[in-house]
């Protein structure tokens, strides 16, 4: 005689850690075995010594390059802006303006050194790297303004930097890629045409109600109270639904080709997705990468990582195909 059967125990929802790669749960242990302040605990000025004393410790090894530059660019307000060209040689190439991430009021040219210096070295483009205004002395849309006013600058001179004249392409990470795609949707309001934006885990929403905000809120890196702290810090509430802020907002019909390289751990994933679907949507070709446990920030960890270094290759590959007529861009 058969025994009866149990009902079935109901399943435990495996929690969010159980995502994460080895490598990157045993780099979030070691984060949290540090007992860092957060940046929210912090000023603006603290937030920005701490950001800059720890954000390359993970990153490959600054790469001897032929050519590293100072420059200056015109900003928003009509102010030069420090900046910085990145290539392997003197050869006219085709340049990628970079913006850096920092949630719009941490970062700086010596944050994302050791990235721009990959980019150029794997792509073979120029990466010139702009130091726009951060809030809260500076709020929006003063950095938008500057990537802007950079962005234009180049397309406009790029002789006068030793640059080739076409392709150009905006690419950044976190509050980078928001500002390269804002840089791209203004591009083709201006009618100037853009090889590629280059978005790494970009935040593209006015509003915390994605799930990943919801899960990855806390213990992930990127924490909810860190990314309220930046936009307090940033904008003012009633301004977050603008395009400019919030490219989900805007009609993105007709922007430049993207490569959006999103981490599966981050509270922006969700964000990053919907965007691209958008841009999908909208006919835009869309090269996507998402990169499965690993948590925001992670293209800046490659000492550590292969996701980063595979992701570095990943922004390479798409800026290469963006020249496909000889396979170098000079």
């Amino acid at each position: 005689m058969l025994a009866p059967r149990c009902a079935a125990a109901p399943l435990k929802p495996h929690p969010p850690t159980a995502l994460l790669t080895p490598a990157m749960a045993g780099l979030l242990e070691r984060i949290a075995r540090a007992r860092r302040a957060p940046f929210h605990a912090m000023t603006p000025a603290q937030a920005r010594a701490a950001y800059e004393a720890g954000a390359e410790v993970l990153d490959l090894p600054r790469a001897p390059l032929g050519r590293v530059e100072a420059l200056a660019l015109p900003g928003g307000d009509g102010s030069p802006r420090p900046a910085r060209l990145y290539a392997v040689d003197h050869a006219p190439r085709p340049a990628l303006l970079y913006l850096h991430g920092g949630g719009f009021v941490v970062g700086s040219l010596e944050t994302h050194d050791s990235l721009c210096r990959q980019l150029a070295l794997l792509s073979g483009w120029a990466v010139v790297a702009l130091d726009y205004r951060l809030a809260p002395e500076h709020r929006f849309p003063a950095a938008v303004d500057d990537a802007w006013a950079a962005m234009r600058a180049l397309a406009a001179s790029p002789g006068r930097h030793g640059l080739a004249g076409r392709p150009i392409a905006v690419g950044g990470d976190s509050a980078g890629g928001t500002l390269a795609a804002a840089c791209a949707l203004h591009a083709r309001d201006l009618g100037l045409p853009l090889a590629l934006q280059l978005l790494v885990t970009p935040g593209t929403s006015a509003h915390a109600d994605t799930a990943s905000r919801r899960l990855f809120a806390d213990g992930f890196l990127l924490d909810a109270a860190t990314i309220e702290w930046f936009f307090d810090h940033a904008i003012e509430r009633g301004h977050r639904s603008d395009w400019r802020f919030a490219p989900l907002e805007a009609d993105v019909d007709g922007v430049a080709p993207a490569c959006v390289i999103l981490a599966e751990c981050d509270p922006l994933v969700d964000e990053g997705l919907a965007y691209a679907d958008r841009l999908r949507a909208a006919g835009v070709p869309v090269t996507l990468e998402l990169y499965r446990g690993v948590t925001h920030d992670f293209i800046k960890m490659g000492r550590a990582l292969k996701e980063a270094r595979a992701a570095m290759q990943a922004a390479a590959a798409a800026l290469q195909a963006a020249v496909p007529r000889t396979g170098d861009p000079r």
